[in-house]
């Protein structure tokens, strides 16, 4: 596929991610959307309030940045649940490293994937996707680390949509250990800043259990994705291929990956996945992301 390829269908996917998205799914009184916006506070034990949001660099050093790619091992496979289509990625922390990054907010692939993945070495890199919910400004809604710098505090406001449905949580990790805690556990317990570190919400799973405010299959469905860490440190990372309930989502987390935690990360046009093993390069909107890379060879 030519770049010009590439980019057309990045700008549509774009487009169409600045559509209303999906209502989320309602239960009892609680409305659960796919947008949210909101402030910042707080933060891995209290903090200056800083933000630095630094500029991607447009390298452009890859023109075909999915087609180019050297074929690896992949680390994503199809799954199916209740009837829907699935992408499950799963990052070892024997022989993976996560980081967060940052989408380009200029040039010609401003807020997309294949716009980052031209600054980076293509071989290095096991799968990429969406970090988490964000505003318009493409930056992180809360809590936001990376390379083991703080660029957004943790929020613990009110607010309405997804990202506010209390518990929400927080992704993080240093070196090989990585784990998922409410943003109020992590609040209190967590004081050393993590290597990388993402929130959003809500949680889907908690201690084992389904997040206390969603159904079990509720009316709304979307594509949406999340991450869950199961019993032995792996990270799963899942996108849904149609779209399904919040309530399928959590449950193929807890029932069938068997991960005690997991976290919603976005929806509709904002799940993305790039795979250079399978050339895969989806073209919605992102903000922050989420880097697995391969460890180097000892």
């Amino acid at each position: 596929m030519k770049r010009v390829a590439l980019t057309l269908a990045a700008m549509t996917l774009t487009l169409a991610a600045c559509e209303p998205q999906p209502a989320g799914e309602p239960v009892v009184t609680v409305e659960l959307g796919d947008g949210d916006g909101g402030g910042d506070s707080g933060g891995d034990g209290g903090g200056d309030g800083a933000e630095i949001v630094p500029e991607p660099s447009l390298a452009g050093e890859s023109e075909q940045a999915a087609e180019d790619a050297p074929r690896q091992a992949s680390a994503c496979s199809g799954a199916e649940f209740e009837g829907v289509p699935l992408t499950h990625c799963i990052a070892d922390p024997a022989i993976h490293t996560i980081d967060t990054a940052l989408a380009p907010r200029s040039g010609p692939d401003a807020a997309l994937l294949l716009g980052w993945a031209d600054t980076v070495d293509n071989s290095t890199i096991a799968f990429a996707t969406n970090a988490g919910i964000y505003g318009d400004d493409l930056r992180a809604l809360g809590y936001f680390v990376t390379g083991g710098e703080r660029l957004r505090e943790l929020d613990t406001d009110e607010g309405s949509g997804n990202f506010y449905l209390k518990p929400n949580g927080v992704f993080f990790g240093s070196g090989s250990e990585w784990r998922i805690l409410t943003s109020d556990a992590f609040l209190k317990t967590v004081r050393d800043r993590p290597q990388f570190g993402t929130q959003s919400g809500p949680m889907l799973v908690i201690d084992g259990k389904l997040h206390p405010d969603i159904a079990e299959n509720g009316a709304s469905r979307a594509i949406r994705n999340g991450v869950g860490l199961d019993n032995e440190g792996r990270a799963h990372f899942v996108m849904a291929q149609e779209p399904l309930s919040f309530g399928q989502l959590a449950r193929f987390f807890r029932d069938e990956l068997d991960t005690p935690n997991a976290l919603y990360l976005d929806g509709g046009a904002a799940s993305n996945l790039w795979e250079p093993a399978s050339a895969r390069m989806d073209g919605g909107r992102v903000g922050p992301i989420l880097v697995v890379s391969k460890k180097a060879a000892e």
